[in-house]
C-alpha cells in the first residue's frame, strides 16, 4: 500500500514513527508524502495534554471529508498513546478503522491487510512487558539529531501523567543493540544522538546502569554531541553526573522537571521528593559540571493547588535560577490517578494568571543568565537556516541553548566558533569566527568582521 504518516506530540513519538516506516518499507509498502496520495493513514498520536487530543479529533473531521471526496476511500489508523488511552472510543468517530497501541507496530502490515480486505473497527492495543523494538532499525529522517530510544515505559506513576498506562513498565534496551543503532547513525552522517526514555536515567540492562550507557554511546568513533532527555530527579547518582560533566562529548545541559514547588502538591503528584532534596540535587549538579545548563518543566493548577501553593513554585524558580522552564496548565488526562481522585477545581482564569505569572519571571531569570554569555565565544552545531531571517543560521551550543549567526558559507552539521554579542530570554545573537565541516576539520572561513563592526541581527 501508499501509506501516508503523521507524528504528533514526544520525541518518542517521532522515534517511533522511525520505526513505523522500517516496518512498513521492510514489508513491501511504499511511503507517500500526503494523504491524497495515501491508500492508508496513520496517525502516530500523544495523550499527554488536552490540546493534543483536540488536534487529532479535528484530523480525523479533515479526514472524514477526504475519505468523502476519493473514490477509494484510504484506511485511517489512530497509533500510538493516544490509541492505548482510548481504544475502543476512537472509534466513535467515523473515519477510523485501525486502533493501534505503541507496542503492536509489529502487526501494522497484517492489520492493513485485514482493513483493506473490508475488515473494520480492527484493535491492536496490548501493552507488552518485553516489547523494545530490538533488532528494528529506524527509518531516518535527514536532519542533525537522531532520536535513540534506549528503554520504554515508566514506573513512576506521577498522578498527573498517563505514560504508564499508555506505554506500560519500564524495560530497557541492550547495551549492544543501542550502540549498534549509534555507530549506524554515525555512517549515516549524524554528529549528535539524544537518548530517550520517559525516565531515560532509570535504564538498567544486566549490570548497566544510565551511567555506563552514556559514557559507551560517548565513545563510539564519530560521535560528536550526547544528549538524554527526560530525566527524573530521583536517579541522579554521582557517578552519572561525573559522565556528564567529566566527558567532552556529552552536553553540559540537564533537564531536571520540578513540576511544583510546593511539598503537598509534590506529594499530590507523587513526585517521590520534597523541595529541600530537589535543591540539595540541583546545587550538586552545578557544584559537579561547572557551567552546566539546567532546564525544568512546572505544571500550574493542579488539582488543590492554592495560591500559596503556587507562590511556593513562583519562589523556588526563583532561587533556582533556571536557565529556562517549560510551564504547563494542568489539564485532566482520562485513566490517571489525579483524574480518578481528584476534580479539576482551580479555574482556567486564575491557571492563566498564574502561567502568566511563573513565564514573566522566567523570563527574566533566563534573560539574566543569557546576558552572562555576551562576549563569549561558543562551538556550535548548525541545525538549519534561521526562520524568516535570510542569510541567517540557527545552531544549537552546547548547553542546548539556541544561537543565531550570520553566514553565507554556513550549512547544517557545521561546526561553528561565534561570538556571542547580543542575548534575549531564549536566544544568542553572535558573528562567526570560524567554520569547521561535518568531517574534514578547519576547512572553511566566512569573512571576518573589522574591529568594532558589528552585523545587524535583526532584521
Amino acid at each position: 500500500m501508499r501509506v501516508y504518516i503523521e507524528t504528533y506530540g514526544c520525541q518518542m513519538n517521532e522515534y517511533d514513527s522511525e520505526l513505523l516506516r522500517s516496518i512498513l518499507v521492510e514489508e513491501g509498502h511504499e511511503l507517500v508524502s500526503a494523504a491524497e496520495q495515501a491508500d492508508a493513514v496513520l496517525l502516530n498520536t500523544c495523550a499527554v495534554r488536552e490540546n493534543a487530543h483536540e488536534k487529532i479529533y479535528h484530523r480525523l473531521d479533515d479526514l472524514k471529508g477526504l475519505k468523502r471526496r476519493q473514490r477509494r476511500r484510504p484506511i485511517v489508523g489512530v497509533l500510538g498513546c493516544m490509541a492505548q488511552n482510548l481504544k475502543k472510543k476512537l472509534f466513535e468517530h467515523p473515519s477510523v478503522n485501525l486502533v493501534i497501541g505503541p507496542d503492536n507496530y509489529r502487526a501494522i502490515s497484517d492489520l492493513l491487510a485485514q482493513a483493506a480486505a473490508g475488515e473494520e473497527r480492527l484493535i491492536d492495543a496490548d501493552l507488552s512487558e518485553y516489547e523494545t523494538y530490538e533488532g528494528i532499525a529506524p527509518s531516518r529522517i535527514s536532519g542533525v539529531n537522531a532520536w535513540v530510544a534506549v528503554m520504554r515505559g515508566c514506573d513512576n506513576f506521577c498522578t498527573f501523567c498517563v505514560v504508564p498506562y499508555t506505554r506500560g513498565r519500564e524495560r530497557s534496551r541492550s547495551p549492544e543493540g543501542i550502540v549498534a543503532e549509534v555507530r549506524r547513525l554515525c555512517a549515516l552522517g549524524h554528529p549528535q544522538v539524544t537518548l530517550l526514555g520517559q525516565n531515560v536515567n532509570s535504564y538498567r540492562h544486566g549490570n548497566f546502569d544510565f551511567a555506563r550507557l552514556i559514557l559507551e554511546v560517548a565513545d563510539v568513533p564519530g560521535i560528536r554531541r550526547v544528549r538524554f532527555t527526560s530525566p527524573h530527579p530521583k536517579a541522579f547518582p554521582t557517578r552519572l553526573l561525573s559522565a556528564v560533566g567529566s566527558h567532552p562529548r556529552i552536553c553540559k545541559h540537564i533537564h531536571l522537571p520540578l513540576q511544583a514547588g510546593s511539598d503537598r502538591i509534590l506529594e499530590r503528584m507523587n513526585r517521590t521528593y520534597r523541595l529541600s532534596e530537589y535543591m540539595e540535587l540541583l546545587a550538586k549538579i552545578r557544584d559537579l559540571i561547572p557551567g552546566v545548563s539546567v532546564t525544568t518543566d512546572l505544571i500550574v493548577g493542579f488539582p488543590g493547588e492554592t495560591e500559596q501553593d503556587f507562590l511556593e513554585t513562583y519562589r523556588a524558580v526563583e532561587a533556582a535560577r533556571f536557565d529556562a522552564a517549560y510551564v504547563f496548565k494542568y489539564s485532566e488526562r482520562e485513566g490517571t490517578i489525579a483524574a480518578r481522585k481528584w476534580k479539576d477545581e482551580v479555574t482556567a482564569e486564575v491557571k492563566t494568571d498564574r502561567i502568566v505569572r511563573l513565564l514573566d519571571l522566567q523570563r527574566a531569570i533566563s534573560l539574566e543568565r543569557n546576558r552572562a554569555q555576551i562576549g563569549e565565544i561558543l562551538e556550535v552545531l548548525v541545525e538549519e537556516p534561521a526562520e524568516r531571517r535570510p542569510g541567517f543560521w540557527c545552531a544549537k551550543s552546547d548547553r542546548n541553548t539556541t544561537v543565531i549567526f550570520p553566514s553565507e558559507k554556513a550549512a547544517p552539521a557545521d561546526w561553528v566558533k561565534v561570538h556571542v554579542q547580543e542575548a534575549s530570554s531564549s536566544t544568542l545573537y553572535g558573528r562567526p569566527v570560524g567554520i569547521e565541516g561535518p568531517d574534514t576539520g578547519l576547512n572553511e572561513r566566512p569573512r571576518m568582521f573589522e574591529q568594532g563592526e558589528k552585523p545587524s541581527l535583526r532584521k
